[in-house]
């Protein structure tokens, strides 16, 4: 009788343990091919190169079966209980702040700055991207729709999980009906890969990279060479990544007097006050230290979207 109680009681533990997770916040975009095939796109020189950027307002005034596909992989998302946000509700806050002209924010040297996707995902500060292809297939009166949701982690850009296939033939040609009726089989083991990454992120961080750079002739006459107390600058960051990241996880691939590259920078997920932490975010703590005695380098901070930052030091 004991024992029974007792499993009964770890049951119980486990599924109120279960429901306090915290699930992560999704957004829909229509992938960069179905975009460019179905021509929302714009041309962008890049470094002589013309790039073809997906225009995400273009396609959401002008495609109907976009808005539908959209409203309906939500609506199967949120019966499951993930938090949403809306892809057409970022682009117009991206306009209210006058962001959404360029929004690939060209240079000197037309160097892409964020890509559309980057600057999206930056603004809305979701979790995971879900990237969503499509196509209607018509067979005689009948018709089916072949499909490609793939999961990425909005930091990294990474593949989290992805799933594909066609659906049954049917009479109906509406987009959200055919897409349901294909993908909905598929959607528990699609969520459950989601829930395994955003879970293991709770324990070992997000995953980020940073760059260090250094002003040439910078005022400060600062490098990553320059001592302090007899230490040189770029081991005192690395320090402070080991205090600072999750196990003190962080690669540092490529390190020079005036560059540092460090990728696998595990963050925390979330702040003190519950926040989600980005690469800014990130780079600022660090930026701010540097700017404090006994170092006092001026530093500014590049964002490069929400997974990616750049400090460059000696000068603001």
């Amino acid at each position: 009788m004991q024992k029974s109680f007792f499993t009964i009681l770890f049951a119980c533990v486990t599924i109120v343990a279960s429901a306090q997770i915290k699930k992560p916040e999704l957004m829909v975009v229509p992938s960069d091919v179905w975009c460019i095939t179905n021509g929302y796109y714009t041309e962008v020189e890049n470094l002589g190169t013309t790039v073809k950027v997906p225009n995400y307002k273009q396609a959401l005034q002008e495609n109907m079966g976009l808005k539908l596909a959209i409203a309906k992989l939500n609506d199967l998302m949120a019966e499951r209980q993930f938090p949403l946000q809306s892809l057409e509700q970022t682009i117009k806050n991206l306009e209210q702040r006058r962001m959404e002209d360029n929004l690939t924010m060209s240079k000197a040297g037309n160097e892409l700055a964020e890509s559309p996707l980057d600057e999206v995902a930056r603004t809305a500060k979701c979790d995971i991207i879900l990237e969503l292809s499509w196509e209607v297939k018509d067979f005689g009166p009948k018709h089916a729709i072949s499909y490609i949701l793939e999961g990425r982690d909005a930091y990294t850009a990474k593949t989290i999980g992805a799933v594909s296939g066609t659906g049954a033939q049917s009479f109906t040609a509406d987009v959200d009906v055919l897409l349901e009726e294909a993908i909905v089989a598929n959607m528990d083991n699609f969520n459950a890969r989601l829930m395994d990454h955003f879970a293991e992120m709770q324990t070992i961080g997000r995953e980020i990279s940073l760059d260090i750079k250094v002003f040439a002739n910078n005022a400060a006459g600062v490098d990553l060479e320059t001592e302090f107390e007899g230490e040189e600058l770029i081991d005192i960051i690395n320090e402070w990544l080991q205090v600072n990241t999750i196990q003190g996880r962080f690669s540092m691939p490529y390190a020079s007097e005036n560059v540092a590259n460090f990728t696998q920078v595990r963050i925390p997920v979330y702040d003190e006050r519950g926040r989600a932490i980005d690469a800014n975010g990130f780079a600022k703590m660090l930026a701010k230290v540097l700017k404090k005695e006994p170092y006092n380098i001026p530093a500014k901070v590049l964002v490069k979207g929400l997974g990616r930052a750049v400090i460059i030091l000696g000068e603001k």
